[in-house]
């Protein structure tokens, strides 16, 4: 019974380097997270407005292209991707919407405020109830939703310009031209 209990031990050693030596691998790529949502209908919401505008909701979004966008004032990398966002906004390639994520929307308008806002409406999701719902991991998260309100896409972290060159752009047009 002795050799059992001091052998569990090298036994959860291994364990973790199989899992390590797994997580390591060359074609492993961390940005890339499965999600269950792909190809699936986005999940209904319908949130209030972060400006006071209409409420952002699911309904409002369909027949169109559109990319949704979790964000948060707390997020260091979501300040990262923000001058992506505004060119995609200013060059038009996508109707754009936020989601404020567990975030205090008075936040939340001084920093767009501070770094402009390139979304045609925001959502304030405060208790994260929408992100749940969507499988948010962390902001942000950027989802494609075609004009039938399935997601097609999932870009967790911040949005680069490799991942907009070589994916997002020619997905949208793809998706556009169906």
């Amino acid at each position: 019974m002795r050799k059992v209990v001091y052998l569990l031990p090298l036994l959860a050693f291994f364990v973790l380097v199989a899992w390590f030596a797994l997580a390591l691998r060359p074609n492993y790529d961390p940005q890339t997270l499965p999600s269950a949502m792909i190809d699936q209908p986005a999940p209904a919401f319908d949130l209030g407005s972060l400006n006071g505008g209409p409420d952002l909701s699911l309904d409002g979004l369909k027949g169109q292209v559109v990319l949704v966008n979790f964000f948060a004032s707390w997020c260091a990398p979501c300040r990262v991707e923000h001058p992506i966002l505004m060119r995609l906004a200013a060059e038009e390639h996508v109707a754009l919407y936020g989601i404020d994520y567990k975030d205090r929307p008075e936040d939340a308008r001084r920093i767009l405020a501070q770094l402009g806002d390139p979304y045609r409406a925001i959502g304030l999701d405060p208790d994260g109830i929408t992100g749940i719902n969507f499988g948010v991991y962390g902001v942000p998260e950027t989802y494609v939703i075609d004009k039938t309100g399935q997601i097609r896409k999932r870009f967790v972290g911040p949005l680069t310009e490799s991942a907009l060159q070589q994916e997002l752009l020619p997905l949208l047009k793809k998706l556009n031209a169906s």
